[in-house]
């Protein structure tokens, strides 16, 4: 796995009132979800890169209001939904 270095200055941290550990979650899990709904990388990379298992990365989606289902509307839902 490689690492990224990114520099934040440290009155974000003292304004969240986080420590670096959690801004560093913070910041594996919304880059996890931004590739993800972006159809950019798998969800099982995706996780990974959250920290996460596949289960966990999937509910971590849904609090976040993003479906593992990759249907463009109700009714394709729907469409697909009958044929099964």
């Amino acid at each position: 796995m490689c690492s990224v270095t990114i520099d934040v200055p440290e009155e974000v941290l003292l304004d969240l009132h986080e420590d670096r550990g959690a801004l560093k979650k913070y910041i594996q899990e919304m880059l996890a979800l931004d590739l993800y709904t972006h159809k950019k990388v798998s969800l099982g990379y995706c996780a990974s890169i959250a920290g996460m298992n596949k289960d966990e990365f999937i509910r971590f989606l849904g609090v976040n209001g993003v479906s593992i289902f990759g249907y463009g509307s109700e009714e394709e839902f729907l469409e697909e939904l009958a044929n099964a």
